[in-house]
């Protein structure tokens, strides 16, 4: 069989969607599920967070150093073995209670561990750069890997070429099972042509599928293993902004707000701000007293995909430093209630912008809906409708 391995230095989408996952210790590989594996890290049998966060970090080095299976097994089976976490041994499901023989750690297991997990980091790091370069490669072709035997579903899908954002791929990204060396690669137009040009979408026939652990009932395409039928990359923006999320509303006020500031003014904003990513984006932490006078116990002001689209197409004159300048003037800015939402009147500079913020239904969260430049008359209109808070 050959050996998967990664170059030297791997692109940083595929480390940062490993490195951005929380531990999710489980019994059985179905009690972690579809998408969750894109924010939760999981192996079966492994319920002790000290075996799950080892094998982890073994992942996470075999990612970071591009290093091999067997170098990763070589590492990480002693100290499976010192935590206990080898072979056959006697272990209760803490679901049923049943207390039965289970299959721990194992060469054949690590094998398993490290591809899947090498080959879906992969996979999301591919879709993640493929949003920033589909306007010179806006297609993507099916490809079958090494394997001896290929599932048949498989190879049929052999060629296949669709455009990147096509909903095809929204399940058939790859990996698309367990030991599953398919995948996709980025293409031209010029290559599309050369090909035979864009294929006719494929039907997905799917069957229904019963999760006992969770009681779920899904439809899974013919040809994908239960579980796999998702996009690893797809998850990995809303991935990233659940990590940011929950790192910043932990965080000391002054601490988040300046981590805000900074992040407003990297890249991977200005991709967002021109809707080229999934998800959300933290971009302002909001004072007490305005999070109060909403009802809503987060601080954390997101940015979401929709509006981002909305806000390139209508106000296309907007940079990331209009943006920046809303955490800056928070703390002066003039403060209105329109019902559910706060719209305020921010001075950036020598802009001034009107935004508005409302939350979730639940108010669990709060989101910015508009940013723009402010009209005299839109104070004006404020002054005679809204209730001033500040």
């Amino acid at each position: 069989m050959a050996e998967f391995t990664f170059n030297p230095d791997p692109p940083p989408e595929v480390r940062d969607y490993f490195a951005a996952k929380d531990l999710q210790p489980a019994f059985d590989w179905r009690d972690v599920w579809g998408e969750e594996h894109a924010h939760a890290f999981t192996v079966a049998k492994a319920t002790e967070l000290d075996v799950l966060t080892g094998i982890r970090d073994g992942l996470q080095r075999a990612i970071d150093k591009g290093v091999p299976f067997e170098a990763f097994k070589k590492d990480l089976k002693p100290l499976l073995q010192k935590q206990g976490w080898w072979g056959v041994q006697e272990r209760t499901d803490p679901k049923t209670g049943e207390v039965r023989d289970v299959q721990l750690g194992s060469s054949r297991r690590l094998r398993t561990i490290y591809e899947t997990n090498m080959r879906t980091a992969r996979s999301a790091g591919q879709w993640d750069r493929a949003q920033r370069t589909k306007r010179a490669l806006p297609y993507f072709i099916y490809t079958i890997g090494p394997s001896e035997v290929h599932r048949p579903e498989h190879v049929i899908k052999e060629g296949v070429i669709r455009p990147v954002d096509d909903p095809f791929w929204t399940v058939w990204m790859g990996p698309n099972g367990w030991g599953c060396k398919c995948g996709v690669r980025q293409i031209s137009a010029a290559e599309a042509e050369r090909r035979g040009g864009v294929s006719d979408a494929p039907r997905i026939v799917t069957k229904k599928y019963r999760n006992d652990r969770t009681g779920e009932t899904v439809d899974v395409p013919l040809g994908i293993d239960p579980g796999f039928d998702n996009n690893p990359g797809l998850a990995r923006a809303e991935n990233l902004s659940r990590f940011l999320a929950g790192k910043l509303e932990r965080a000391p006020a002054g601490m988040a707000r300046r981590a805000v500031t900074d992040l407003v003014r990297q890249p991977e904003f200005r991709r967002h701000a021109r809707g080229e990513r999934e998800g959300f984006l933290p971009i302002a932490v909001m004072s007490d007293d305005l999070a109060e006078a909403m009802g809503v116990q987060t601080r954390l002001l997101r940015f979401s995909q929709d509006t981002a689209r909305k806000q390139a197409e209508r106000h296309p004159d907007l940079e990331a430093e209009d943006y920046a300048s809303l955490q800056r003037g928070l703390e002066q800015a003039e403060v209105w209630r329109d019902g559910e939402r706060l719209v305020l009147f921010v001075e950036g500079g020598e802009r001034a912008f009107r935004a508005v913020v409302k939350p979730t239904r639940d108010r669990s969260e709060l989101y910015l809906t508009t940013l723009h430049r402010a009209r005299p008359r839109q104070r004006r209109n404020a002054e005679k409708r809204f209730e001033r808070l500040r």
